[in-house]
C-alpha cells in the first residue's frame, strides 16, 4: 500500500507492508532511488514485520524541498516514525539511506532496536570521486545530488564522533572489493558492531540478494 505523510515541513511517500501489529522495519534506500528499489525484499520482510519503506526527500513521490542536509533526512523519518506511533524500530539502510540510518540511531538512540547498514559510506572524506554532470535522469532532484555529495566529500567531523553513541546492535554488510566505499572504517566507530562482508559490491541486496537476506535474516534473529 502506498501512503503519504506530511512530517518535518515536507511529503513524505512511503510504502507499508505487512501486519501492523508486527515489529516495525524501515528499510531506506540509497541515493537516486526510491522504495521499489526494494522491490521483492519488502515482501520477504513483511512475512514477519510492519515493513515501511519511504521515499526520501528529493527522491521518488517525496517533496523536492531543496535542502538535503543528512541529518534533517534522518529526522524526517523520526518524524514519520512519530506520526506512525511507531517507538522503535530496526532500520535497514543502504548506501546513503545507511549514513540517514546512522544518523538516526546516533542522535536519537531509543528510537532504534537494530540496525543494519548496507555498505554505508565512511564517515570520512571520499576521495577520487568523479564531478557530478547532470544529464537527463529522472526520479529524484539533481540539487539533492550535489548537496548530498559535498556532505559526503567532506563530511562534518562530528559525524565519525557520533556513530560511537550508537547503542543499538548493528550489523554492517560490506560489498567487498568490488564496493568503493570502506564499510568497514563504519563498523569499526560503531560500538559491538558485526561486519559481514558479501562480495557483491556496492548493490548487495540487489547482486547477492539470497546471501543479503540469509545474513539479515539471521542477525535480526538474534543469531
Amino acid at each position: 500500500m502506498i501512503r503519504e505523510a506530511h512530517v518535518n515541513g515536507i511529503k513524505l511517500v512511503y510504502r507499508e507492508e505487512g501486519d501492523p501489529s508486527a515489529p516495525p522495519l524501515l528499510l531506506i534506500h540509497g541515493r537516486t532511488a526510491n522504495h521499489n528499489d526494494w522491490n521483492g525484499i519488502t515482501q520477504h520482510f513483511a512475512a514477519r514485520h510492519h515493513v515501511i519503506a519511504p521515499d526520501l526527500r528529493g527522491h521518488g513521490a517525496s517533496d523536492h524541498p531543496g535542502e538535503y542536509a543528512l541529518p534533517d533526512m534522518a529526522e524526517d523519518i523520526v518524524a514519520l516514525l512519530d506520526l506512525l506511533e511507531i517507538g522503535r524500530a530496526t532500520l535497514v539502510g543502504h548506501s546513503l539511506g545507511g549514513v540517514v540510518a546512522y544518523h538516526l540511531a546516533m542522535s536519537h538512540p531509543d528510537r532504534v532496536e537494530r540496525l543494519v547498514l548496507e555498505d554505508p559510506p565512511q564517515p570520512y572524506a571520499l576521495t577520487g570521486r568523479q564531478p557530478l554532470v547532470e544529464d537527463d535522469s529522472t526520479g529524484f532532484d539533481w540539487r539533492m545530488m550535489h548537496d548530498t555529495e559535498r556532505q559526503l566529500v567532506d563530511p562534518d567531523p562530528a559525524w565519525a564522533a557520533g556513530l560511537a553513541k550508537i547503542t543499538a546492535p548493528a550489523l554492517v554488510l560490506s560489498g567487498g572489493e568490488k564496493s568503493p566505499l570502506d564499510a568497514g572504517a563504519v563498523a569499526a566507530l560503531i560500538p559491538g558492531a558485526r561486519l559481514v562482508t558479501i562480495e557483491a559490491g556496492h548493490l548487495v541486496h540487489m547482486d547477492a540478494r539470497g546471501e543479503f537476506l540469509r545474513v539479515v535474516d539471521a542477525f535480526l534473529g538474534g543469531a
